[in-house]
């Protein structure tokens, strides 16, 4: 299944991209005096009744598909609308965590002046304020204009509890994957290079974390894929165009070290819960990482399209 946010009179509310293109709100088919009365409005809080919520919504979604009549009442009523009538919303809007992977492509660390493979995955925390919505523009801060970055990358949404898991186990904590756009200024980075001393390495490199927690720096979606549809998150390609030029293009097989390692490692520290979120990093094609540098500028229009997910599509604004 593909399911959705979407932004309604009522506020926020889940909804699931039908076989036919078509998008339907969920709180608007169920049906009453039954178990899908229970349905809650927002998707995240339909993660945390586990995989019942995932279960209830699958019936929803195989009833209204399976039978025309119903389509088209629910056509009537407005629950079911074409995908470009739609103001979609990030999948999820506020988790409780937000953890980004760094160093997780061997094609990226080859661009970067060759970085060492690191002993175990890394990852920083971005605050759940960055994320932003599909086909919204990307606010350019005004003291950090000029060196603004794209890093494409898939990005985990969590089902259930996860804390202490093992590496066999941990895809089972996955609800389903969605897009990321890990937006980063630059403007630091320099600055991490040529740092001499490892007191000056840790302060230049905590400003240039703080550069990727902007407001609307970290878009998701357009929809979160379940995890039975997607299978092998490694059997993926992830291709970013800027302006409709391809600037990344790679297969998620890249990933040094292989998801389920992922999840288990951070969760040793992090309780991930449901409708948390895990961006898995990005390959190579960055523009810091290019010769000469490829930054955006206001604008411009960038795509991160993912296959069996969808394709992110934003705008970078103004100051």
């Amino acid at each position: 299944m593909k399911l959705l946010s979407l932004e309604t009179t009522g506020g926020e509310s889940a909804g699931a991209l039908l076989p036919n293109g078509e998008v339907l709100a969920l709180s608007a088919a169920a049906q009453p005096d039954s178990l899908e009365a229970w349905l809650p409005r927002r998707l995240i809080e339909i993660l945390q009744g586990g995989e019942d919520g995932l279960r209830v919504v699958r019936a929803i979604v195989d009833r209204v598909s399976g039978d025309p009549g119903t389509l088209q009442a629910l056509r009537a009523r407005g629950a079911v609308l074409p995908l470009a009538d739609v103001r979609l919303l990030a999948p999820v809007s506020s988790p409780s965590l937000l953890l980004a992977a760094g160093l997780a492509y061997k094609s990226h660390l080859a661009e970067m002046a060759n970085t060492p493979t690191p002993a175990h995955p890394t990852a920083f925390i971005k605050l759940p304020a960055s994320i932003n919505r599909p086909n919204a523009p990307i606010p350019v801060p005004p003291d950090a204009s000029e060196h603004i970055d794209f890093e494409g990358e898939l990005a985990v949404i969590f089902g259930r509890r996860c804390h202490r898991v093992s590496a066999s186990e941990a895809l089972r904590y996955v609800a389903g994957y969605t897009v990321c756009n890990d937006v980063s200024a630059r403007d630091w980075v320099q600055q991490v290079w040529q740092a001499k001393a490892p007191w000056e390495a840790r302060l230049t490199w905590e400003v240039n974390i703080m550069g990727k927690s902007f407001p609307g720096f970290t878009p998701l979606g357009p929809v979160m894929t379940t995890a039975d549809e997607v299978g092998d998150p490694h059997a993926l390609t992830l291709e970013t165009r800027l302006n409709g030029k391809t600037v990344q293009r790679a297969p998620t097989s890249d990933m040094i070290f292989p998801l389920g390692e992922v999840i288990a490692y951070f969760s040793r520290w992090y309780t991930f819960q449901p409708g948390d979120v895990l961006s898995t990093g990005t390959p190579a094609g960055v523009g810091v990482g290019r010769k000469p540098p490829l930054f955006m500028k206001p604008g411009d229009v960038i795509e991160v399209e993912i296959s069996k997910i969808g394709t992110l599509r934003n705008t970078i604004g103004g100051h």
